[in-house]
């Protein structure tokens, strides 16, 4: 048996995400697409599967929490496998519900053999709306603000969710016009190496659905923890550096600098590290002006200090001279060293009291 060859589209436009699904429904071949909305209020999951001939199901499941976690397990896997198996299909389009990203399905699919012998993940795409693109990215709106949330507890921004769908995409697809340093803010976002940003009219479906994901390199680029350099890339008016070194922040110096460099209207992803903290790696994850840290959930690493970030504004010099005058100072690590004895630093409601050194 062959495994049937699944492209999924993420997005926060539903129209958007619509045009892109039927552009790649009329060229994929032998197509089926199966979309899964969810209404938070209701707590109703909604599967609508379709084909060339007409809609094939249009189902309401009721869950006891409407979540993504939840969507998945109840409907939006068991749906794949089923269509996967039905034998009807050559090519399985997955509109995943609207703000929920394709790690989850990704990894189920990777680890799990026997979805793996009848799914093989082609693509993942993330669907953009051109011309609202900056005020998607590089915004401050709550999902909630724009009845975009997936659960009751989602309390992301949308440039957050929004950015990490294309840095998780292998190719951005952009349904109407988009400014050229739109364009080039997307590119700044996805992996590199990643297929360029395209126009839904100008799909190429067979590499879409012929590709193989390489899943490796996906879950190294939006890993936090990731230490790969990439030093600076530029393309147009966009840009992102790599704010990188071996030397932990001073706590009280980056507490009063937060905001200048997490805030505005830029993306910046990573991890770093303090001396009262000197085993625990921190997670940084920031867009449109709104930050978060805490601890790093993506297994144990080395502590270092590592953000990426993305903007399109003219002040990238300043905003590298204030990472650096954050980090502990040669005369600080003669004098304290990288491990400092501290009850409190700053920053417990978000990653926890210190832990003191035996």
């Amino acid at each position: 048996m062959t495994a049937t060859p699944l492209v999924l589209l993420t997005g926060i436009d539903a129209d958007a995400m619509a045009h892109a699904m039927i552009a790649l429904q009329w060229d994929a071949p032998r197509a089926v697409t199966v979309r899964h909305t969810i209404d938070v209020d209701a707590q109703r999951l909604t599967r609508l599967v379709s084909d060339v001939d007409g809609v094939v199901e249009h189902v309401h499941v009721d869950l006891d929490h409407a979540c993504v976690g939840c969507a998945l397990r109840e409907d939006v896997m068991p749906t794949l496998e089923r269509l996967a198996d039905d034998g009807r299909w050559g090519t399985i389009i997955a509109h995943l519900p609207i703000a929920s990203g394709a790690e989850q399905v990704c990894a189920i699919v990777a680890h799990d053999q026997v979805l793996s012998a009848k799914l093989r993940i082609a693509s993942v795409l993330a669907v953009v709306n051109g011309p609202t693109t900056r005020d998607d990215l590089l915004g401050d709106d709550l999902l909630r603000e724009r009845h975009l949330h997936t659960s009751a507890e989602d309390r992301r921004g949308v440039a957050e969710a929004h950015a990490a769908l294309v840095e998780y995409a292998d190719s951005v697809v952009v349904v109407g016009d988009v400014d050229e340093t739109d364009r080039d803010l997307l590119t700044m976002l996805l992996r590199p190496g990643a297929s360029p940003v395209v126009d839904h009219l100008c799909l190429d479906t067979a590499a879409i659905v012929g590709g193989r994901r390489p899943q490796g390199d996906a879950e190294a680029w939006v890993d936090p923890a990731h230490s790969a350099p990439i030093g600076l890339l530029e393309a147009g008016a966009a840009w992102t550096v790599e704010l990188r070194s071996d030397r932990p922040f001073h706590p009280e110096r980056l507490m009063a600098h937060l905001e200048a460099l997490g805030g505005g209207a830029r993306r910046s992803r990573g991890c770093f590290w303090l001396p009262t903290r000197h085993d625990q790696v921190c997670e940084w994850d920031g867009a449109g002006g709104q930050l978060s840290v805490g601890p790093c959930q993506h297994g144990s690493t080395e502590p270092h200090t590592r953000i990426l970030v993305t903007g399109i504004d003219d002040d990238r010099d300043e905003l590298v001279a204030l990472f650096h005058s954050c980090l502990l100072t040669d005369h600080e690590l003669a004098e304290r060293g990288t491990i400092w004895e501290s009850r409190e630093d700053g920053f417990e409601p978000w990653l926890g009291p210190t832990r003191q050194p035996a």
